[in-house]
């Protein structure tokens, strides 16, 4: 509709306009004080280019346009007292009602739109589409707003980017913003360098900075909080001031900070990452995973650590444990059901409770395999200890032994001796007896004689 009365307003010009000093074109009432000479400028409503002098190649086109131009050029204003305050500022279009209103020296602004960029006064490299868009802008430069009251509020922030109504709406002098979407960024006033892709992405955001959020209401409640990443709907929504998080696909936790989310619990099934199976990193720990999809590795040290006292009976029941084959019921990736080595996990929980994980219902899920190690280690070191034991004990029996064998060994030498004395006497009396006897028999025959009449 605008393109078809300024083409028709020029086509008037053309037909009915008067010419001022060979140049210039001046068509409706109202005085003027235009000097300018060979100038090549274009007037077209009461009072427009009014004050201009030596500014050249400006075209006003509506009530009061260009009003106070002295000496700026290659400007056009377009509407009810567009770009009304401009002196010498360049280079700047305006299109709508009061659109770039309090411009005076600021160059190369493009304001297209009711009320756009109508406080800015020298800010430059500014392009405002929109009604009221960059509306409070006054020495901002290199900003891009574009949808009904986009960046609204901004006075001197500079390279800001909104796109959509409301974007960046209350910003004020925050630096290097982008905001794409409905009232995107809508809230936010000195935060710098955040970038909002979506509808109401960083939506409550003020002062937090670095902030990157990509979805709708990604980020919704984020006000202070800085250098989070969040890709998804409503990535993010439940962060209000931490920081250094990262949420794809995850609302986030209230207050939390430092901590990266992807996925949502019971929405995703399964996950798959390239890069990992096959890579061997060396001097690595074992990652695990706890019920509510946290991972993390075990920590050893003692100063992570309280109540420490040694396992001693603990791993007693170990042996009551069944170790199991078996075969998983859903097939792996090829279609195979290969055989499987462990332990039931309710079985387990009969005998070791707490070495079994619990499902959010209550039912037994998996084993805590790892702990599994200490406690066999625990029950090694038992019977290496009670092998020490025996051992000991068997030498000492051997010792004892040994000494009662050098013992019977030294008894039977003495009773061989012995025996030998024994035979020397038995040989010896043997001997003894002989004689005797034989004595007796040389004594008996004198006898007889001596005893006859």
């Amino acid at each position: 509709m605008h393109g078809k009365t300024i083409i028709s307003a020029l086509v008037l010009v053309l037909l009915l306009g008067h010419q001022v000093s060979g140049a210039q074109t001046f068509f409706g009432s109202g005085g003027t004080t235009n000097t300018a000479t060979s100038a090549n400028n274009v007037a077209l409503g009461y009072d427009a280019l009014y004050s201009n002098t030596t500014g050249i190649y400006n075209t006003a086109m509506g009530y009061q346009a260009l009003f106070y131009n002295t000496t700026g050029i290659e400007n056009t204003a377009d509407g009810f007292e567009a770009l009304v305050f401009n002196t010498t500022g360049n280079y700047n279009t305006a299109n709508g009602w009061e659109a770039l209103f309090y411009n005076t020296t600021g160059n190369e602004n493009t304001a297209n739109g009711y009320g756009a960029l109508f406080h800015n006064t020298t800010g430059y490299n500014n392009t405002a589409i929109g009604g009221e868009a960059l509306a409070s802008n006054t020495t901002g430069v290199v900003n891009t707003a574009i949808g009904y009251q986009a960046l609204n509020s901004n006075t001197t922030g500079s390279v800001n980017t909104a796109i959509g109504v409301l974007a960046l709406y209350s910003n004020t002098t925050g630096n290097y913003n982008t905001a794409n979407g409905f009232e995107a960024l809508n809230t936010n006033t000195t935060g710098y360098d955040n970038t909002a892709n979506g509808n109401e992405a960083l939506f409550v955001n003020t002062t937090g900075n670095y902030n990157t959020a990509d979805g709708d209401w990604a980020l919704l409640y984020n006000t202070t909080g800085s250098n989070n990443t969040a890709l998804g709907y409503a990535a993010g929504a439940n962060l209000t001031t931490g920081s250094n998080n990262i949420d794809i696909g995850n609302q986030g936790q209230y207050g939390e900070s430092g901590v990266i989310r992807i996925g949502t619990k019971g929405t995703q099934k399964s996950t798959f990452i390239a890069g990992i199976s096959g890579v061997t990193a060396s001097g690595g720990v074992a990652v695990f995973i706890n019920s509510n999809g946290k991972l993390g590795t075990l920590t050893s040290s003692r100063r992570f650590k309280k109540d420490i006292h040694t396992m001693g009976q603990a791993s007693d029941k170990l042996l009551q444990l069944r170790p199991v084959t078996f075969r998983y019921k859903q097939a792996a990736e090829d279609g195979s059901h290969p055989l499987q080595y462990g332990l039931i996990a309710e079985e387990v929980a009969k005998v070791y409770p707490d070495l079994v994980q619990y499902d959010k219902v209550g039912k037994p899920f998996t084993i805590y395999y790892h702990l599994l190690t200490p406690m066999l280690l625990n029950e090694l070191q038992k019977e290496h200890h009670q092998s020490e034991v025996q051992k000991e004990e068997i030498a000492a029996l051997k010792t004892a032994l040994h000494k009662q064998s050098v013992e019977s060994a030294a008894l039977k030498t003495e009773l061989a001796w012995l025996k030998q004395s024994q035979q020397q006497q038995h040989i010896a009396l043997e001997k003894l007896t002989a004689l005797v006897e034989a004595s007796q028999n040389r004594v008996q025959p004198h006898q007889s004689v001596a005893m006859q009449p």
